[in-house]
This record gives structure tokens, sequence and C-alpha cells, in this order.
């Protein structure tokens, strides 16, 4: 019998998903969460799943675009890459890092490009997408919303038990985005059950 429940039961405290195309998904045995860190030049994609207490990880991405290709080419290749780690992963949700670039414009318009054309690859896989600002996954990981980049890295491969460290801190980012999910989550899930 499977029991079908609202997908509010699946939002962190206080947030809402970004894109919301479902009005009710089955509860997952074993959430799988896609963390992603956008970027027009790298892109990180890592995907992690609960096993039990503990994050499994099960793959992750760099997508790299040289600033001599086509501006359309870069974003269609992040489109490409980004739907294909999706559809191999099948993540029951989607978190990205919430951009935060004051006197950058420019930057900001760049990486908005590349975020927009993630957020087009979930909402075809009708897969929910959540934010996190850089302070939040700090807090999440470390206890600390002033944790430096080694510090971050540390955590991801000691809660997911890596040999070595992610291939870039791109995809470490990634992976703390979605570590910070699977936590949002079961907090969550702790107080539904209170």
């Amino acid at each position: 019998m499977s029991m079908e429940v609202s997908e509010d039961f699946l939002l962190p405290i206080g947030l809402k998903p970004m894109l919301k195309k479902r009005d009710y998904v089955k509860l997952p045995s074993a959430l799988c969460v896609v963390g992603l860190d956008p970027g027009l030049a790298n892109l990180g994609l890592g995907a992690v799943q609960e096993q039990g207490r503990d994050a499994v990880h099960l793959g992750s991405q760099l997508v790299r675009t040289h600033p001599k290709m086509s501006l359309t080419t870069r974003l269609e290749t992040i489109y490409k890459e980004t739907k294909d780690f999706l559809l191999e992963h099948k993540p029951d949700a989607l978190a990205i890092e919430g951009q935060y670039f004051h006197q950058q414009r420019e930057v900001a318009f760049k990486v908005g490009q590349a975020v927009g054309v993630c957020l087009l690859a979930a909402a075809q896989l009708e897969i929910p997408v959540f934010e996190y600002g850089p302070m939040q996954v700090k807090q999440a990981l470390v206890g600390t919303g002033r944790a430096n980049k080694a510090q971050m890295t540390y955590m991801v491969r000691a809660l997911l038990n890596l040999k070595q460290s992610p291939e870039s801190h791109h995809v470490a980012d990634a992976l703390a985005l979605a570590l910070t999910h699977l936590s949002s989550y079961k907090i969550n899930a702790l107080q539904v059950k209170l």
C-alpha cells in the first residue's frame, strides 16, 4: 500500500519550493537529493541519498564551459549536462545555492542565466527545487555560518565517508547543498512526528 502525503511534509521549515509542479509526492523510503553549485564556467553537481542515519555519495560531476564558446553553446552544455545528471540519479529534490552578488552585476547576470537553464531542466522533470544561502549551508554542515572552504570540504568528505576530497570546490559545494537539504528534511520529519 503506497501512502501519498502532501509535498509540504517534504519542505524544510520555512521554505517553499522555487518550482512546484506536483501537487502530491510519494514519501521516499530513501530521499535522494542533487545539489547544484551554479556557475557559467564551472558548475558543480552532486548526488547523495540517505541510508539509515547516513548519507551516501551517489555521484558528482563538474560541468566546465570555456569563455571562448558562444554564450548559447555554454548554456546548452550546462542544460544538457544538468538534465542528464538529473535523469541518471532521479532525485526527489534539487538543492541550489542562492546567489548574492551585491556589487557584481555582470557576474550575477551570467550566473543567473546558468541557473535559469538548470531550473528549466528540473521543471521539465518535475523535480522540486530548494534554495539555500551560503551561511545556511555552512551552519548545517560545520555548525557556524563563518566556516571556510577547507572546513566545508572536510565535512563533506567526512559525512560522505569519501576516500579523498571532491575534485573541485564547486563539486564540494554541490554535495554540501545536497547534505544541507537532507539535514533540513530530517529535522522537518522529526517535528512532524512530534
